[in-house]
């Protein structure tokens, strides 16, 4: 980058940044004030992000709010939600928009130059210039409104955010969670939720919704940042000239200012919702939580990283241990949480005692003293950083562009200080200062310092309460109606008049020349050749080797993959369990904290865990597998083999203590998840009532899985000898020569390694004779409604279009992308108030539709029966078609990090898909025409007639609505 390109800028600073490959520059445009980074290099993935310091004075949720609607319309763009637009016809390769305690950022990446351009140039318009001054319909859209079908009905609320917000504060987690970060920061925008209280959503004015976007969204309170190969001097002179050069620099008072320290700890009580069929005994949240530093002290905040893990995180780590050994809970959590200006360490014991709160606190001082008196475990410190140096070098953020999640990263330093913009990224010289201080008395100054001497810190204890919700729904419905007799009959009119101008704003469709101002790629611009396979397949003996011969910078990424076809059917559960006690109970040679930590310290971990596969070409067909993954530099992998024998061979299985305290985590994560991941939860419930490979995952992960784990934890003591000796059963059914698979992504060089190290685990397997018992699957459509203590829905409605015919397409790809950003988005998100909708249709004909955190109920699967008549009146010009398939191919040509082509490779492998039919797939999606959408109308109304359905909700909104269900029952 040449400054003298660029005259409208000013450069502050130059910085070399060898950890991430890139060169640094800081910026500041000279006539507005907007702060710009750029991190120039070769990345192709190139990335766009700008944000807004938005501290929020009160808990309305005006900046999440705001975020949701700046995207609705703009000056160049005035469509009602060009956001969906772009989602459904850019090559994006991330697109989004998120709202923080104290920022909002708008990102987006691409690997498409023009596309690039178009994505940046929409956001811009989108944030300077949004509609929001024009169209009050976005605000009640998006924030809340009033809803009164007919006049002499009750008045509700509705809206997006106030919707999606519900859901949030249904979960006793994101209670506890928010508390604690309001506990500690009382007097500053912390202290308030930003992303909105349902409780205080409708009290926030659209004209203070205005005011806050005059306020922030200035250039001179941006912070705009580009990263990877591209030319930049083209952009930031484009930007000058279409933007920021429209603005000059004003003032803009958005500092976050420091909470001053508590002379004394805060300690706070409140309670959280329950069904009246879960237990008020044995299940509250203790937390104690202490405030460290600031996020400009990276090298502490770094320490404190590894502290986390060596003292909290880690199987076996010392306080969580403690905690666990005196009774107190269940289940302990807890973490280092940053990302913001000052971070703290929270220590969380789950299923706990109200009256344990005194001695949980004592628990963890004694415990600290102790620790600091004869040191930090050397082990456990050394296993912490290793474990964050790799993932740092791996720089494998999953499907995240990385360049993405460095965008996020800088924030934790440039927010809170213009000139420290970098700190984030250059991380690799403060691992090699924390292992030379590792030895020095380092880590106990810290824990003496920040958790023992420190009174900057608060308890906060959550506590069950049965029909808290339907309290708080009462007192809603109570306080609705009692507005609404306070109001004459021409405002009762009005509120019924805006209703129905609302739904009409929402229903007029967008004109054609709103439309096209929107900027379109060509079916041209886009690559015909669909991915390629990398499945080199050797042989060790009799055992079958997948070789990914990918370039992986000397990391192996090893799956030694157990075929579970021998596990008769009362043992399948135990799966679940075996995946979980495996690597975390001790072995012959180690205690299981030591294992643990003897692992992170030379390797990037070992991990058991559960796949299914489907076969493409035959729904029938399916195979289930116990999976040990790996991943390591390859002159470590006879170390990790090592690691793995240890396990298989030596694991102490009979522990009863330890297998308690799995099977108590086990329970506790189980309600956790299966509630905040709701849609997951009804989706995997509805397909696994006719799916084999859903089945086996609801028995192995989901709602049955949870109810056995539940009996198994509840009555440990009669049960724990069955629980051992089916553990141990289950090693000899599944850990044999002849279930191994083996798929290992490296080079030539890494695979030198392999062979000898599989031939040698072979040699430890199992091979005594086993008697497999009956394998036929039995299916039951039970079409259940689970109630919970949240207040909104999750609506599944699943099917498989094989068994009725139909065969599978690309155009499907294109159906998807079609219902979640069209008909789902439009009647469900838009119009339904739900904050989410999604669809899927696999490869074996399962398929189905979703929505999150609805407030609906029956009135979405109405939407959802009626999806089959939006197909048959689909008609698209060539425009509109080519916009569906750019979006299509969006999803599919995700750029892959070596691991994750390893990954696809050995998932087309087991589906039977050969590079072929992934061509035959990416040609059937170019060359869609409107009429093959048409043609899938009867592939939707065969899934909606097979009638399988299930919904995870509301206690109150499942009884009202109980007809529709064959069974309800709570689901915890």
């Amino acid at each position: 980058m040449r400054i003298e390109q660029v005259p409208a800028y000013e450069l502050v600073l130059t910085q070399d940044i060898p950890d991430i490959h890139s060169k640094g520059y800081l910026l500041k445009h000279k006539k507005s004030g907007a702060r710009v980074m750029l991190l120039e290099n070769d990345d192709d993935n190139k990335v766009f992000n700008i944000a807004f310091r938005t501290p929020p004075s009160d808990s309305t949720g005006v900046a999440h709010i705001l975020e949701h609607s700046v995207l609705c319309g703009s000056e160049k763009y005035p469509l009602k939600d060009p956001f969906v637009e772009l989602v459904k016809g850019s090559l994006n390769t991330f697109l989004n928009a998120m709202t923080y305690p104290d920022k909002t950022m708008y990102p987006i990446a691409s690997c498409n130059e023009q596309d690039f351009k178009n994505l940046m140039h929409v956001y811009l318009d989108a944030v300077f210039f949004p509609n929001i001054y024009e169209k009050e319909e976005i605000f009640r859209q998006e924030g809340w409104h009033y809803e009164l079908e007919e006049e002499d009905g009750p008045i509700t609320l509705n809206g997006v955010v106030y919707n999606e917000m519900k859901g949030a504060f249904s979960s006793p987690e994101d209670v506890l969670e928010r508390e604690i970060f309001n506990s500690l920061f009382p007097d500053t925008p912390y202290g308030v939720e930003s992303g909105g209280d349902p409780k205080y959503i409708p009290e926030l004015k659209y004209s203070d919704f205005l005011s806050f976007h005059s306020r922030y969204y200035h250039p001179a309170n941006s912070y705009i940042y580009l990263y990877g190969n591209m030319d930049m001097e083209e952009r930031l002179n484009w930007m000058d000239k279409e933007y920021l050069g429209k603005y000059d620099e004003i003032p803009v008072h958005s500092e976050i200012p420091r909470q001053n320290p508590f002379e004394a700890v805060r300690e706070l009580e409140m309670e959280y919702s329950i069904t009246e069929n879960e237990p008020e005994e044995n299940n509250s949240y203790l937390s104690y939580n202490v405030v460290v530093g600031d996020s400009l002290d990276v090298e502490t905040c770094t320490a404190f990283e590894v502290l986390d893990y060596t003292l909290l995180s880690a199987p076996g780590a010392p306080l969580k241990q403690v905690l666990l050994d005196k009774g107190i809970g269940k289940d302990i959590m807890g973490s280092y949480e940053d990302g913001i200006y000052q971070p703290f360490f929270s220590i969380v014991a789950k299923n706990a005692r109200p009256e344990d709160k005194e001695r949980f606190v004592s628990l963890i001082q004694d415990t600290l003293k102790e620790i600091v008196k004869n040191g930090v475990d050397k082990k456990a410190i050394a296993a912490g950083i290793n474990y964050m140096e790799f993932r740092f070098r791996e720089a494998d953020f999953s499907s995240f562009p990385k360049g993405l999640m460095y965008g996020i990263d800088v924030f934790d330093s440039w927010l809170y200080d213009d000139n420290r913009p970098f700190d984030q990224v250059m991380r690799l010289d403060i691992f090699e200062k924390l292992k030379a201080k590792a030895d020095t008395g380092y880590f106990e100054e810290l824990i003496e310092k920040y958790l023992l001497e420190n009174t900057h810190a608060s308890i906060v204890v959550v506590n069950p309460k049965r029909g808290l919700a339907a309290e708080t729904d009462k007192k809603l419905e109570e306080k609705l109606a009692a507005y609404k007799a306070s109001l004459s009959k021409e405002e009762i009119s009005k509120i019924a008049a805006d209703t129905r101008h609302l739904k009409k704003y929402q229903d007029e469709p967008e004109t054609e020349e709103a439309l096209r101002t929107i900027p379109l790629l060509k079916r041209s611009d886009i690559g015909t050749e669909a991915a390629k396979l990398y499945n080199t397949e050797k042989k060790v003996g009799d055992t079958r080797i997948l070789h990914h011969n990918l370039y992986t910078n000397g990391i192996g990424y090893l799956d030694l993959l157990f075929d579970t076809k021998q596990v008769p059917q009362d043992l399948i559960p135990y799966l679940g369990i075996l995946k979980s006690v495996l690597g975390y109970v001790d072995t012959e040679h180690y205690k299981y904290g030591e294992l643990f930590n003897e692992i992170n310290a030379r390797s990037g971990g070992i991990a058991f865990g559960i796949q299914v596969f489907g076969d493409a070409k035959d729904n029938q067909k399916t195979t289930q597998v116990m999976g040990i993954r790996a991943k390591t530099l390859y002159k470590d992998l006879p170390f990790v083999f090592e690691m793995i024998r240890e396990i298989l061979c030596t694991s102490h299985l009979d522990d009863e203590k330890r297998l308690y305290e799995i099977l108590a985590k086990m329970k506790s994560r189980l309600q956790m998840n299966l509630a905040s991941a709701g849609h997951s939860t009804a989706v995997m419930r509805a397909l696994s009532y006719f799916s084999e490979n859903s089945n086996f995952q609801e028995r192995v992960a989901g709602i049955d899985f949870y109810k056995f784990v539940d009996e198994m934890e509840k009555n440990f003591q009669e049960k724990k000898q069955e629980i051992i000796a089916n553990l141990k059963g289950l090693m000899h059914y599944v850990f044999r020569p002849e279930n191994l698979l083996v798929s290992y992504t490296a080079d030539e060089e890494g695979y030198a390694y392999l062979e000898k190290e599989v031939e040698q685990l072979k040699g430890v397997l199992y091979t005594s004779a086993v008697k497999t018992g009956e394998t036929k699957t039995q299916f039951e459509v039970k079409n259940e409604g689970f109630k919970t203590s949240g207040q909104v829905q999750y609506v599944a409605a699943a099917g498989n279009f094989a068994e009725a015919g139909f065969a599978y397409t690309g155009a499907l790809r294109i159906l998807k992308v079609m219902l979640s950003y069209e008909y789902l988005w439009m009647n469900i998100r838009v119009k339904g108030g739900a904050y989410g909708c999604m669809s899927s249709f696999r490869r074996n004909g399962d398929g189905f539709l979703v929505s999150y955190r609805d407030p609906n109920l029956t009135k979405t699967l109405a939407v959802f029966k009626k999806t089959g008549d939006f197909i048959r009146s689909f008609d698209a010009d060539e425009r509109e078609m080519t916009k569906y398939i750019i979006g299509t191919i969006s999803e599919i040509d995700t750029p892959l990090t070596p691991s994750a082509k390893g990954n696809m490779s050995l998932n087309a492998w087991f589906s039977n898909l050969t590079e072929e039919d992934l061509q035959k797939e990416r040609s059937e999606i170019l060359n869609a025409q409107p009429e093959d959408i048409r043609r899938l109308a009867g592939i939707v109304d065969a899934m909606m007639e097979q009638n399988r359905i299930c919904v995870i909700g509301s206690e109150e909104k499942i009884e009202q609505e109980k007809k529709v269900f064959g069974e309800v029952r709570h689901l915890l």
